[in-house]
C-alpha cells in the first residue's frame, strides 16, 4: 500500500487557493443549506438598515458584524454536522452531544446579534 503525500501550497498560489475553497464552501451552504438561507435573507436587508441608520460608522460596521457572526456560526454548524455524519448515521450520544452545541452556537449567535441590534436602536435619538 502506497501513502499519498499532500503537497502545501505556498505564496499567492496558497491565497488564491484558500479564496476557491472558501468561495465553494459558501456557494454550497446558499444552495443547500435551508437555515443558512433565511439567514442570508435577513442579512441582504438589515445590511441595508444597518447603513441606513444615523448611527457612526463603527456601529453600522458593529451591526453589519453581528449579522455576519450569525452566517459563521451556521456554517460552523453545518461543517460539525457534516463531520459527523461522514463517521457514521448510527445514533451515538456525544454525535448528538456535537451537534446539540453546533445549534447551542447558532442560538448565541442571534442572541449576541439582537442584544446589539436592540441596544443600537434603542440608542438612537
Amino acid at each position: 500500500m502506497t501513502t499519498q503525500t499532500l503537497q502545501k501550497r505556498t505564496g499567492l498560489n496558497r491565497i488564491i487557493y484558500t479564496f476557491a475553497n472558501s468561495y465553494r464552501g459558501i456557494r454550497w451552504m446558499a444552495q443547500n443549506e435551508a437555515a443558512f438561507q433565511q439567514e442570508l435573507m435577513l442579512f441582504i436587508p438589515l445590511t441595508a438598515v444597518a447603513v441606513w441608520l444615523p448611527i457612526s460608522v463603527l456601529l453600522k460596521a458593529l451591526l453589519i458584524c453581528s449579522l455576519l457572526f450569525v452566517l459563521f456560526a451556521e456554517m460552523a454548524n453545518t461543517a460539525i454536522e457534516a463531520a459527523i455524519d461522514r463517521i457514521g448515521t448510527d445514533y451515538h450520544p456525544l454525535s448528538g452531544l456535537a451537534k446539540d452545541i453546533g445549534s447551542a452556537c447558532v442560538f448565541i449567535s442571534f442572541l449576541i446579534a439582537g442584544i446589539l441590534w436592540l441596544a443600537v436602536i434603542l440608542s438612537i435619538n
